[in-house]
């Protein structure tokens, strides 16, 4: 069965988890280096960005995360968790993984009383997705390599590179799957096959 950690330190935990199982994963909550250990895909979920970043930075997470994930192990983030996984920020520095080379707006759609929901046209699924936006970041500045697979009035909302992906909406507040099966099928290629998603080398 694929093993799929949940960085469990604060945000969406519970709402990742229940769909991660429902499409066959078996759930880890990550809070410490050692639950890294064994995992074949990461999720970081919704939630408040900086501090998910301190509490990862206090727990000692943040460094072991971000060469756990530079060394191919499949990650998803939604929102908070794209935030996490970015090179940097448009505001003031935090912590973050540096998994993808984009620079992130946090809360680039407005605030709480401003969230939204639309139906999305995402590369690679057959049908729209409709995806729920709460405080939701935005990419404001994108790399070489980085995919864009959704785009909100020109920004990009979903994006990947190698084996990272990342939303700025939170499909685990939808009961929509099909978003956590591909973050399964990652880590099952990965597992199958570890040059199928690393990251080419320099």
């Amino acid at each position: 069965m694929t093993r799929v950690g949940v960085l469990a330190l604060q945000g969406d935990v519970r709402e990742h988890r229940q769909l991660l199982e429902g499409v066959g994963a078996s759930v880890i909550e990550v809070r410490r280096p050692s639950d890294l250990d064994g995992i074949d895909a990461i999720v970081i979920p919704g939630g408040e960005s900086t501090t998910i970043g301190r509490l990862a930075t206090i727990f000692g997470l943040l460094d072991p995360l971000e060469k756990a994930i530079e060394g191919g192990l499949p990650a998803y983030g939604s929102c908070a968790g794209m935030i996490l996984l970015a090179n940097g920020t448009t505001g003031d520095p935090q912590p973050q993984l540096r998994a993808m080379d984009v620079v992130v707006e946090r809360n680039a759609f407005g605030r709480q009383n401003e969230s939204f929901e639309v139906d999305l046209d995402i590369t690679g699924l057959d049908a729209p997705f409709h995806a729920v936006f709460i405080r939701a970041p935005w990419v404001a500045s994108i790399g070489d390599g980085v995919e864009v697979l959704a785009e909100v009035d020109g920004h990009p909302v979903m994006i990947r590179q190698g084996n990272v992906i990342a939303t700025s909406f939170h499909p685990e507040l939808t009961g929509d799957d099909r978003i956590h099966r591909l973050v399964l099928d990652l880590a099952r290629a990965e597992r199958a096959d570890p040059d199928a998603t690393s990251p080419p080398p320099d």
